[in-house]
């Protein structure tokens, strides 16, 4: 039986008794009296709280105690204490282990409720995968379930629909809203061999894409999973929380013995007195919002985070964070863009671009791609050429427009001079760690093409928030030397470490750790061992699946920026934990000298019901300190002017 409805009973069969007491002064009775009483508490007793004692039970046998067993050993002490009183006509207290009961499932219905809120955002997360497709079959676009399409199906998706599968756009293009999955709210502009996520919605044009992940493997199925498994794992704390909890129990049970001796035998109390004071005092200390501290917080700071583009996978990462004092990043694809692109041209810059862009229009080099792309965007057509030859270790050449044109390297320069100011220029490029490559016609130089792999734009500002939280920076990259320190110097990483082979990275990590714990953020298959070894690994959402694997954290939007959102995302929720802990603790430590009846001089007393309703009102508090992460403020520490 459900929580909720075990409450309900509960709350129901004890509105009688409530009745009765608040009425009792005015003459009123409750029809059957006692009996009454007993009868609806047994129907608690059995229904409502038999799984108390059922658990405790269970417990016990592995020589254990946990929360329900005080809920048990209190509700069962002031049962069967009635039960006795009834029979020797003294006052009874039914009522006492029926509300203690209520508000017990009350602080646990207000969990199950907070369970479940996480559990639909999660669902409606999946629900916004498309249900259908416009799949090629046969020459034709046929709509099938998403269930039916598979890997390398063309798919039709037109203006308005949601699409379908992550994929490749190989006709057309078109304005895509990926809010959903990025939280960018501007729609991007997409064309052909652009790559679309599925569930994002299209805008404006009709395309046509060639599906890469389908079903569990899409980008949304993904990140389902990921926030699924980090809403139900447990930070390292959590074992801290279960071994007090196994030690708390048995000192509240001899606190309330104590308190019970106490009261009768030195104070000469009333078996009835001394036995509310030693219930009071089991009821009190029951650490139900000890237990609710962890799980609640990290269910929402896992569900903000998947909002926001940052999936944490598990609450083990939540607690390293808090201690991490170097980050560590990947140069290619994470701090720069990972391909090159053309920074400088050197000279009439059309010309320059027309004999290269001609000149490299059927070659596959990495360089040449660069080029061409800058061409296409300063919208230059490539020129058909004639005897096209390539001069090993040194360029290309070709008849172009009736004259000859080349691109190559510095080593062109033994066939033809190359004057003054182009060599400066050409020595100030290569200074910025920059490839240069010459542009010839007509036996001469005629300009410079300088290409790098630029660092994204976000760069600079990310390391910027990073050293602001007093963190330390450092590059690990196998690239050269002057390379990595040109780049480290225009985003402003402290530290770098070029010329690094793959395997070594975690290494590098390792020695790191020696002074504090480490983050590491990258995107490649020979970052995985990196993101594995450090104490946090941030995947970026672009990288590899094997890095996405390893890493703790995930970046979906492939912002650099976001690791100093992740970083301080997932402190703010450790963080949270900790303040509930701490009032978790503090209510049970106050509340058990009130309980005991340590004031009663003074008149201040907690009858076993009122510790009932604290107990229920205390876990009610670290739900909503829980809840109120959602409005924590998530901000850079780098003031913006």
């Amino acid at each position: 039986m459900s929580v909720t409805k075990r409450f309900w009973i509960s709350l129901i069969l004890s509105l009688p008794m409530l009745a009765n007491m608040i009425l009792m002064p005015f003459g009123w009775m409750l029809p059957g009296g006692n009996w009454t009483q007993l009868a609806l508490t047994t129907v608690i007793m059995l229904v409502s709280a038999g799984p108390f004692a059922q658990s405790a039970w269970a417990s016990f046998k592995k020589h254990h105690s946990n929360m329900d067993t005080l809920v048990a050993i209190g509700t069962m002490t002031a049962y069967l204490y009635s039960i006795y009183a009834m029979f020797t006509n003294q006052a009874v207290f039914f009522e006492s282990a029926a509300f203690v009961t209520t508000f017990v499932l009350l602080g646990q219905v207000f969990e199950e409720r907070m369970r479940n809120n996480a559990s639909d955002a999660v669902e409606k997360l999946a629900n916004l995968q498309a249900k259908d497709a416009e799949v090629l079959r046969n020459g034709d676009y046929v709509k099938l379930p998403l269930a039916e399409v598979v890997l390398n199906d063309i798919v039709r998706v037109k203006p308005g629909e949601k699409v379908p599968v992550d994929g490749v756009i190989v006709e057309g293009s078109s304005s895509v809203d990926e809010s959903m999955v990025t939280g960018e709210s501007m729609p991007v502009e997409k064309t052909i061999d652009d790559h679309v996520i599925g569930a994002t919605m299209n805008s404006t044009g009709t395309f046509l894409l060639k599906a890469d992940k389908v079903g569990e493997q899409t980008m949304l199925s993904q990140i389902v999973d990921l926030v699924k498994k980090a809403q139900n794992s447990h930070a390292p704390i959590q074992k801290l929380t279960d071994k007090v909890s196994d030690i708390f129990v048995p000192v509240v049970l001899i606190l309330a013995i104590l308190t019970f001796l106490t009261w009768y035998v030195f104070l000469d109390a009333s078996v009835a007195r001394a036995l509310i004071f030693a219930v009071s005092v089991v009821v009190i200390a029951c650490p139900c919002a000890l237990g609710l501290a962890t799980p609640t917080a990290l269910m929402v700071g896992t569900g903000r985070g998947a909002k926001m583009g940052i999936l944490i996978k598990n609450g083990e990462v939540l607690e390293a964070v808090n201690d991490v004092k170097t980050v560590i990043f990947d140069k290619t694809g994470t701090i720069t863009v990972g391909k090159p692109q053309v920074t400088d041209v050197v000279g009439d810059e059309a010309q320059v671009l027309q004999v290269a862009a001609s000149l490299e229009d059927a070659s596959e080099h990495p360089l040449a791609a660069a080029i061409l792309a800058r061409a296409k965007t300063a919208q230059i057509k490539a020129t058909a050429v004639e005897q096209f030859r390539a001069i090993e270790g040194k360029g290309v050449a070709a008849v172009i427009n009736g004259q000859t044109g080349f691109v190559g390297n510095d080593k062109l320069l033994t066939d033809f001079k190359l004057d003054q100011a182009l060599t400066a220029r050409a020595s100030q490029l290569q200074n910025e760690a920059k490839t240069v490559v010459y542009v010839g016609l007509a036996d001469r130089i005629i300009g410079m093409i300088a290409i790098q792999d630029v660092p994204k734009a976000t760069s600079k500002t990310a390391i910027a928030e990073l050293k602001a939280r007093g963190l330390k920076t450092v590059m690990l990259t196998g690239d050269n030397q002057r390379v990595a320190e040109a780049v480290a110097a225009e985003v402003g990483i402290d530290e770098v470490i070029a010329d690094v082979l793959p395997g070594d990275k975690a290494d590098h990590v390792q020695a790191f750790q020696q002074t504090g714990k480490v983050a590491f953020v990258g995107d490649g298959i020979n970052d995985a061992p990196a993101l594995t070894t450090a104490d946090v690994g941030i995947a970026m959402g672009s990288g590899t699946d094997i890095a996405i694997d390893a890493g703790g954290i995930v970046l979906v939007k492939n912002d650099l920026r976001d690791v100093d959102k992740a970083l301080a995302l997932s402190r703010k929720t450790f963080n949270r934990i900790k303040l509930n802990l701490f009032w978790a603790f503090i209510y049970n430590i106050l509340g058990i000298p009130v309980a005991a009846g340590i004031f009663f001089a003074i008149g201040l007393t907690l009858s076993p019901e009122l510790a009932g309703l604290a107990m229920a009102f205390s876990s009610l508090s670290v739900v909503t300190s829980s809840v109120l992460l959602n409005r924590a403020k998530i901000s850079s520490k780098v003031q913006t002017a």
